[in-house]
C-alpha cells in the first residue's frame, strides 16, 4: 500500500488542515494516509485545546486513516527533535513519503539548502556562538547565522518562516539518516502560521482559531474556519468537559510546584539551566496569573516557547536523567485508525508487531509512563470527577471509525 504520512498536532482541526490533507493525497496517490501527532502537550510546550482523542476523532472523520501518538519525550521539543522523531516514526511506520506545508512550496531548495549547510556547518556553529554570547535565544542566534551565510548564498531557503523551518528540519531528518521516505511540500495558503486575526472568507491559522475561542469563548466565531466535524466536536467537548485547555487552567498547578519544591530538586528539571529554577520560584511567588509570570521570567536568551517547555517538564516532574539520547520512538502507539488504517496496521504487524501498542497496560517501555503523566496533568484541568474519566480513557483500546 501507497502510505502516505503527515506530521500533525491538529489544535485544532481547520479548513487549512483539511487543504493540506487532500492536496497532499492528490499529489502522492496514497493508499493510506498516516498521521503522527502530538499527545496532550504540544511541540511549543501549550496544553492541546482539547485532548489528544478528541484531535484523533477529528483527524479520522476529516479523512486520515491512521493516527500515531509522537511520544512526549519527542513532541515537546525544539523545532529540530520534534521534526526528526517524527519522520523516524513515520519511516518506521513504512511511510513511501511526507508532505508538508511550507511557505517555500517546492522540495529542491529544503534539499539544496541542506547541503550548503552542511557544506559550511563549522562557520554555521561559529556564527552561532557568536550571537548566543551577545544574549539571543538559540532559535534567534540561529536564525541569524542561516542570514549570514544567505548573505553569500542567495538561492538558499528563507529560514526566517515557521513552516519553512519545520520543514528545512524534516528534510534534514531524511537526509542525515539516508530515510527511503521521499519529501513533498505544499505551498501554504491563508494567513501565516502565527497569525492571530480572523478574516472571512479566508483560510484562519490554528493560532488565530484558538485566540478567538479563548477571547470571545464563542464557538460560532470559528464556525466557518473549521469543518462542520471539527466544530461538531468541540462543542461536544466543551458540553462534557466544560472547559478548553490553555495555559491559565495550570497556573495554580505550576504555582504550587514551584513554591514548594526545593531548587536543587527543580534544578534536575530536563532543559533547566544557568540557576532558571531560581527565577522561576521568584516570579511564581510574585505573579498573580500565567500571562503575569510569564512576563516577569522571559527575557531575551529565552524565548516564550523555550520557557513554555521548561514549564510543561515541570509540571510532570519530566528530569533529564528521563530523557533518552536515541530520538527514535521506540514504540508504535495508536491512537486511532479507519477500515483501510486497520488493514494498513495487520499489513506491517508481523514486522513491526513487537512495537505497536494499542493498549497502555500492554507497553512495557518506561516512556510511556511519561506519557501517561502528561494524560493525567492534562486531565488535571477538569472537575474532579470529569478528570477521573479523562484520565482512564488513557488505558482504552484506540477510536475505530466505522462509517
Amino acid at each position: 500500500m501507497n502510505a502516505l504520512g503527515l506530521v500533525v498536532e491538529y489544535n485544532p482541526f481547520h479548513n487549512g488542515h483539511l487543504y493540506h490533507l487532500q492536496q497532499a493525497k492528490a499529489i502522492t496517490n496514497a493508499d493510506v494516509t498516516i498521521g503522527v501527532m502530538s499527545g496532550n502537550f504540544l511541540q511549543r510546550g501549550e496544553p492541546a485545546l482539547v485532548d489528544k482523542w478528541t484531535r484523533t476523532s477529528m483527524a479520522l472523520k476529516a479523512g486520515i486513516d491512521l493516527i500515531i501518538e509522537l511520544p512526549f519525550v519527542h513532541a515537546v521539543q525544539k523545532a529540530e527533535y520534534f521534526s526528526e522523531a517524527s519522520i523516524l516514526l513515520l519511516e518506521e511506520v513504512g511511510c513511501q513519503s511526507v508532505c508538508f506545508g511550507s511557505e517555500q512550496g517546492e522540495i529542491e531548495p529544503f534539499i539544496h539548502t541542506y547541503s550548503i549547510i552542511q557544506e559550511n556547518s563549522k562557520e554555521i556553529d561559529q556564527w552561532i556562538q557568536h550571537y548566543s554570547k551577545e544574549g539571543y535565544s538559540y532559535p534567534k542566534a540561529a536564525s541569524l547565522a542561516f542570514s549570514e551565510l544567505q548573505a553569500r548564498h542567495p538561492s538558499m531557503l528563507s529560514l526566517d518562516q515557521p513552516n519553512n523551518i519545520l520543514g528545512y528540519h524534516y528534510v534534514s531528518a531524511i537526509l542525515k539518516h539516508k530515510l527511503s521516505i521521499e519529501p513533498v511540500t505544499i505551498k501554504r495558503t491563508g494567513s501565516g502560521y502565527h497569525d492571530p486575526t480572523l478574516m472571512p472568507g479566508t483560510i484562519a491559522s490554528a493560532t488565530g482559531i484558538r485566540k478567538e475561542l479563548m477571547e470571545s469563548g464563542k464557538l460560532d466565531a470559528i464556525s466557518s474556519f473549521v469543518p462542520d466535524t471539527t466544530f461538531a466536536h468541540l462543542k461536544a467537548y466543551l458540553t462534557e468537559q466544560r472547559t478548553l485547555h490553555n495555559w491559565e487552567l495550570y497556573w495554580p498547578f505550576l504555582k504550587v510546584k514551584l513554591i514548594t519544591t526545593p531548587a536543587e530538586s527543580l534544578a534536575q528539571i530536563y532543559e533547566m539551566k544557568e540557576g532558571l529554577e531560581n527565577r522561576l520560584i521568584e516570579a511564581a511567588e510574585r505573579a498573580s496569573n500565567f500571562m503575569d509570570f510569564m512576563s516577569l521570567i522571559k527575557t531575551k536568551r529565552y524565548t516564550w516557547t523555550r520557557l513554555q517547555r521548561i514549564l510543561t517538564y515541570t509540571l510532570l516532574n519530566f528530569t533529564r536523567d528521563e530523557m533518552p539520547k536515541d530520538l527514535t520512538p521506540p514504540y508504535i502507539r495508536v491512537l486511532g485508525f479507519t477500515a483501510a488504517g486497520q488493514q494498513y496496521l495487520k499489513s506491517i504487524k508481523k514486522e513491526k508487531g513487537n512495537q505497536i501498542v494499542s493498549r497502555l497496560a500492554a507497553c512495557k517501555n518506561p516512556l510511556i509512563n511519561i506519557d501517561k503523566r502528561a494524560a493525567i496533568v492534562h486531565a488535571a484541568a477538569l472537575p474532579s470527577a470529569i478528570s477521573m474519566k479523562a484520565q482512564k480513557r488513557e488505558y482504552m483500546s484506540p477510536i475505530v471509525l466505522t462509517d
